[in-house]
């Protein structure tokens, strides 16, 4: 379902709790797993270049914001990048090493969306006013809708995505 809001802190809360949902779903044995990583790989990689792109530059401009967490959480993006190639390169979804994979990609990605949440995402609320909140929201979202046409999450767009990291 769409969201109804343009404050970025809330849509980028929303990708997190789609990629939550669809975790759960990569968990359960008896889902279409590769549906649900094709879905998750093409979220994530567009959520992450919007970020990178109209979110992080924004927040680096505020004095009261840390550089540091804006530079981790692109350093974070990177890990989860590559531990999305990982499992992407694992065909069989019934395998333990696909398993295993997969819960090296929900620990990296878990870790990055605490973190975010408790440091970046607070930085903009206490730092930019509503109005701005919706601008740079109105940005992320036409970011990440320009990122999903390309099927961002395609095995060869990930492994160029790594490269350059």
């Amino acid at each position: 379902m769409p969201s109804v809001t343009s404050d970025v802190v809330e849509l980028i809360l929303e990708d997190h709790r789609t990629m939550e949902e669809l975790f759960r779903t990569m968990r359960n044995k008896e889902a279409d797993r590769a549906g649900a990583l094709k879905e998750f790989a093409d979220l994530l990689i567009a959520h992450a270049e919007a970020e990178e792109e109209k979110v992080y530059p924004a927040l680096r401009r505020y004095k009261n914001v840390d550089n540091e967490d804006v530079e981790h959480g692109v350093h974070e993006h990177d890990e989860g990048n590559r531990a999305l190639l990982a499992l992407l390169e694992v065909d069989d979804t019934a395998s333990d090493v696909w398993e295993e994979k997969l819960e090296e990609l929900v620990e990296a990605i878990t870790h990055h969306t605490d973190e975010e949440e408790r440091t970046l995402l607070n930085d903009a609320r206490e730092n930019m006013t509503d109005e701005r909140r919706a601008e740079i929201g109105v940005l992320f979202v036409q970011a990440r809708a320009e990122h999903l046409k390309t099927g961002p999450g395609r095995i060869e767009n990930v492994r160029r995505v790594v490269k350059s990291a």
